[in-house]
C-alpha cells in the first residue's frame, strides 16, 4: 500500500512539472511581442555585420556633407577634402569624426556605428 501511494505521488508530481512548463510556454506565448520596429539605416547593425562607408553616410553623414552645412566637406569633392587631409592627416580626421569637432557631433550622429564603420564613411566620402 506505500508503495503503490508512493508512485502515485511520484505520478502526480511529474505530472504538475509539465503541467508547469506548458503553463510558462502559454505565458511566453501570450507575453510575446506583437511585432517589429524597423528603423532606417539600422538594418545592418541587427544583422550583426558592419555597414558599409555607403551606408553610414547615407544614414548619418549625407546630412550635412551632402549639402556642406556649417561648412562641412562635401561627398568627394578634392577641394573641399585635399586640405583637410593635408593640413591633419586620415588619424586627425578620423578622431575628429569619433570625438566631434566644430559643428559636428562625436560620431557625426550615428551613435551606434562603430570605430570602423566610421572610418569607413569617411573613406567613402574622401573617394575622389
Amino acid at each position: 500500500m506505500k508503495k503503490a501511494v508512493l508512485m502515485l505521488v511520484v505520478a502526480l508530481g511529474m505530472g504538475s512539472t509539465a503541467v508547469a512548463k506548458d503553463d510558462n510556454q502559454a505565458l511566453i506565448e501570450r507575453i510575446k511581442p506583437l511585432g517589429q520596429v524597423h528603423v532606417k539605416g539600422a538594418a545592418a547593425a541587427n544583422t550583426g555585420g558592419a555597414r558599409s562607408g555607403q551606408d553610414v553616410y547615407q544614414a548619418a553623414c549625407i546630412a550635412c556633407h551632402g549639402s556642406g552645412a556649417l561648412g562641412a566637406p562635401k561627398l568627394a569633392s578634392k577641394a573641399d577634402w585635399q586640405p583637410r587631409i593635408d593640413a591633419r592627416g586620415l588619424d586627425t580626421l578620423l578622431t575628429n569624426a569619433l570625438n566631434g569637432y566644430n559643428a559636428m557631433p562625436a560620431r557625426g550622429a550615428c551613435g551606434d556605428c562603430t570605430d570602423d564603420e566610421i572610418k569607413a564613411a569617411i573613406d567613402y566620402m574622401i573617394e575622389f
